[in-house]
């Protein structure tokens, strides 16, 4: 029997339009995205995937490259493409509701800075997450998605909250920095947040009452670990 259900959402976006307008190719993080599943999973926990019109993003092609993502990237990628395949077809966010989940999972890949920061629906769900005491988990660039829920004068909910996510620093390490038309960290300390960076690439993870917030791919097992945990 479950213990529960979690929702991931997913971004929508297959690239990012860079200030020279150029489009930069994107997809899920697969560590991001099948780290935490596969630690809900073992668990006893239900894992939902939804996004924006039910869009099944693609993967980004730089998480299944060991270069770049790991000696376990392989792995990574093979568990999070047999989830999504075995879930089907992904729940449409505006159809999602919260009170069905015990916590909402936000993976990142770049996505999250094209669709997710504004998404009205993200909004309201996260909004009412955050006032049940629901348990919201972020990582990488999955934090940008935080961004989308504001009260009704526009003022934004996560303001004044600890948390981490993909720094200035790993973001020009990564190459993407130029051109990019804004940056995740600096927009989450410009907004409010008590952003908390630690060493590039290395895990770091924040917890902040219901808030649980990775740094980078590196973080995304102890996210899901430590919301596990808390759920206990």
């Amino acid at each position: 029997m479950s213990k529960g259900k979690v929702l991931i959402v997913m971004s929508a976006a297959s690239f990012w339009e860079r200030t020279d307008g150029s489009k930069y190719p994107t997809g899920y993080w697969a560590e991001e995205l099948a780290a935490p599943h596969e630690k809900f999973v073992e668990a006893g926990y239900t894992v939902d995937f939804a996004s924006p019109g039910g869009v099944l993003q693609p993967l980004d092609e730089h998480s299944a490259d060991p270069a770049v993502a790991g000696e376990e990237c392989g792995r990574h990628v093979a568990h999070a493409r047999k989830a999504l395949e075995e879930f089907g077809s992904l729940l449409k966010l505006d159809e999602v509701g919260i009170d069905d989940y015990v916590a909402v999972v936000l993976p990142g890949g770049h996505g999250p800075v094209v669709d997710l920061f504004q998404d009205a629906d993200l909004g309201r769900l996260l909004a009412k997450a955050d006032k049940e005491g629901k348990l919201i988990g972020a990582v990488c660039h999955g934090p940008a998605a935080l961004l989308s829920a504001k009260d009704e004068d526009g003022n934004w909910l996560f303001a004044g909250r600890r948390m981490t996510a993909f720094t200035d620093e790993e973001e020009r390490l990564f190459g993407t920095a130029e051109g990019a038309p804004w940056l995740l960290a600096s927009r989450l300390r410009e907004l409010g947040a008590d952003h908390v960076g630690g060493a590039a690439y290395q895990q770091h993870n924040v917890i902040d009452g219901n808030l649980f917030t990775g740094q980078n791919p590196a973080s995304s097992t102890r996210l899901a670990e430590d919301m596990i945990t808390a759920l206990r």
